[in-house]
């Protein structure tokens, strides 16, 4: 039985839902969870209930009623406490197994901190605080290449000082476990990058690699891990430098973000690894400024509800 992929509305006001009617059209299946008012106009729906899998014909839509109708590009305050109930609403679908899998449209952060205090910096956080976990990783994958930052969304300034041993090698774990669970490959290989120019270039350029992250690779290695690192961030991300590895732990945000993005800056798609659930969402934001313009391209949105489909079938 195919797994059943929820797919949240996210913030009513961006590409999120004229994303969900492209996508529908497309001829990806889901079910779609949020205000049916907040649809492109025309789009063609039908209301389900909790456990249905969707069907052809029209768009599958778990209704969940907001304060406010959506203007795109002008977010509501009144609509904020809405996308966070969506959310928790899509969690509770797939911890009870009403859904295989979670895909959730972009949010906007301070539109939700401004409408309703929303205390996260992202729905990675929140996503944990909700399962309950402690620790999470964030992966942006595509065929070409996955990467894991370490550290995401900091100041570059306080990145040496969050980097720490302990970060690093609980980061390695869950980027190792979900290449086995979640992508099916039996025997992972992990490329780590250095976190200085050249890898530190035997101490000449920074110390970490050598005093500790060379020896916490090799202690990962020794246990039969397929470990390879710290390597150089500029060499290690070319075409035949990506066929040593199926993922490169990375040691900050635009380290891991760059690469993928330039080389598939449309069909990258958001994971989360270490949940007790799939989830994975369009690696995008909400877009606002060519929202409900009809120009959003469902590419991102279209490779993570498959990636969501085939992770649920794996576990």
């Amino acid at each position: 039985m195919t797994p059943v992929v929820v797919l949240t509305s996210g913030d009513p006001s961006g590409i999120g839902p004229e994303l969900a009617a492209k996508a529908w059209a497309m001829g990806e299946r889901f079910v779609w969870l949020g205000d049916p008012r907040h649809l492109p106009a025309g789009t063609d729906w039908v209301e389900v209930a909790e456990g249905a899998a969707p069907a052809d014909g029209p768009l599958p839509v778990l209704r969940h009623d907001f304060a406010a109708p959506a203007r795109p590009g002008a977010p509501d305050p009144a609509n904020a406490a809405g996308t966070i109930a969506v959310i928790e609403r899509a969690v509770a679908l797939v911890r009870s197994g009403k859904a295989g899998a979670l895909c959730t449209a972009p949010i906007h952060k301070k539109a939700l901190k401004d409408g309703a205090g929303f205390a996260f910096p992202g729905h990675t956080e929140f996503l944990a605080h909700l399962a309950g976990v402690s620790r999470v990783v964030m992966m942006l994958a595509c065929p070409d290449l996955r990467v894991v930052p370490a550290t995401i969304h900091i100041a570059l300034a306080r990145v040496p000082q969050v980097l720490t041993p302990e970060l690093l090698e609980t980061t390695i774990r869950i980027t190792h476990a979900g290449l086995i669970t979640d992508f099916g490959l039996a025997s992972p290989r992990i490329a780590v990058a250095g976190l200085n120019p050249h890898a530190g270039e035997g101490g000449t350029m920074g110390r970490e690699e050598l005093d500790w992250i060379t020896p916490l690779v090799s202690r990962l290695a020794a246990e039969g891990m397929a470990i390879t690192g710290p390597m150089s961030a500029d060499t290690m991300f070319h075409a035949a430098a990506r066929k040593g590895y199926d993922a490169a732990v990375c040691m900050y945000h635009d380290q891991a973000l760059i690469p993928i993005k330039t080389i598939d800056f449309a069909g990258g798609v958001n994971v989360t690894l270490g949940l007790p659930f799939v989830r994975t969402s369009p690696d995008h934001g909400t877009a606002y400024d060519i929202a409900g313009r009809g120009i959003a391209d469902p590419s991102s949105l279209v490779a993570a509800l498959r990636m969501a489909r085939d992770m649920a079938a794996r576990r």
